[in-house]
């Protein structure tokens, strides 16, 4: 989902059924699918600060896993620093994949892969350096033989491993024993 839960989402047939396309409404379910937003201060639901929707606390969280049997809520909506960001014990991951969002933050981005298994990974989308500059009018830039004036994208290759710092794949299993 994008934003989070919402107090008036009681199946997931709710989300299955929601018309597309369609206007979003100022209240109810599908604005609070895109608009809602996980909260550390509270427990419960709360009137958004943002000036719609609401904020939800870990509580809400736990009960919606287990009235659903989920294990992970992913959503994305809010700008996090390293790109991703747990809360509510590993329950729900926001993933946020714009670095350097609007040129405002110096936030990384970062994408989550699911295997198989149900391990979850994350590839870091470093900032860029804001003294950097770019250079695309150049044809040979980033072509073998030619060094490139860019910062990759994707930032650099590493190793799935736990414990490995911002910049390399994290792995985290989301999968109940």
């Amino acid at each position: 989902m994008h934003g989070g839960l919402s107090p008036d989402l009681h199946s997931l047939d709710q989300i299955r059924n929601l018309l597309r396309p369609t206007e979003v409404p100022d209240r109810g379910l599908l604005c609070d699918l895109l608009w809602s937003d996980p909260s550390k201060e509270a427990q419960g639901w709360r009137m958004n600060d943002r000036g719609v929707s609401y904020t939800f606390g870990s509580d809400n969280v736990t009960e919606f896993l287990q009235k659903h049997d989920l294990d992970l809520i992913c959503r994305a909506h809010q700008v996090v620093e390293d790109g991703y960001e747990f809360f509510a014990n590993r329950q729900l991951v926001t993933i946020f994949s714009a670095p350097n969002y609007c040129g405002e933050f110096d936030n990384a981005g970062a994408m989550m892969s699911v295997d198989g298994t149900l391990m979850c990974s994350f590839q870091i989308l470093k900032p860029a350096d804001k003294k950097s500059k770019f250079n695309f009018s150049s044809a040979t830039a980033g072509k073998p033989g030619n060094p490139s004036t860019g910062v990759g994208v994707f930032g650099s290759p590493a190793t799935a491993k736990p414990g490995n710092s911002p910049g390399g794949a994290k792995s985290f299993p989301i999968a109940k024993v």
